[in-house]
């Protein structure tokens, strides 16, 4: 686990300006949890109660559509970032979704009492929380407006952007499904931008 807080701290501190002595005020909070491939973060219509950071893997969140029964998949986390149900764990309601490991995975978490109370000792605290808000926003905005505005395309490249590795390690399929196309146009996206980037 020492190597794992180790890079945890860094990205406080890369993210919210975290220094030793904040992070020392949260280090008795934080636990570590290794998941298997297909073991769920965050189920449907459950409570997300954890703030976790992956150290290693990815997980999904996906819907069922209720008229085909296909899984569409909604957000992604990689390694070095946050997984999180935002709405969930911010207001305490059940989740609209499911969160899943897609690999074996590593996450170091911390419970929504905890980061609360870290937020009434600390003004850095309560900083990280609006940095982590308005980062949560910004994802649901880009994934929003990603679908609205861009091609398919260009969609597959801003997922190369942020998560350069991800082909290696999952199937296909749930890229296709990420991206809103059917496999046969991922292949043909792929085939043409083969030495372009």
């Amino acid at each position: 686990m020492k190597t794992e807080i180790s890079i945890l701290k860094y990205a406080l501190q890369a993210f919210a300006g975290l220094d030793e002595n904040d992070f020392q005020q949260s280090s008795r909070f934080w636990r570590c949890k290794t998941y298997k491939k297909g073991e769920y973060y965050n189920e449907y219509k459950s409570v997300c109660k954890n703030l976790g950071f992956v150290t290693s893997g990815i997980f999904r969140s996906f819907i069922i559509d209720e008229k085909t029964n296909d899984q569409k998949n909604i957000f992604l986390y990689t390694k070095n970032g946050f997984v999180v149900t935002f709405k969930s764990f911010i207001n305490q309601v059940p989740c609209d979704y499911h969160t899943q490991a897609m690999t074996d995975a590593t996450v170091i978490y911390i419970c929504i009492t905890d980061l609360l109370n870290l937020y009434k000792q600390s003004h850095k605290w309560e900083c990280f929380g609006r940095l982590l808000a308005q980062e949560a926003f910004n994802v649901a905005i880009d994934r929003t407006e990603s679908f609205l505005f861009k091609t398919p395309e260009e969609r597959y490249l801003d997922l190369i952007k942020h998560h350069p590795d991800i082909f290696n390690s999952i199937q296909q399929y749930h890229i296709s499904s990420y991206l809103g196309i059917q496999a046969p146009s991922l292949s043909r996206i792929r085939k043409r931008l083969t030495g372009k980037i």
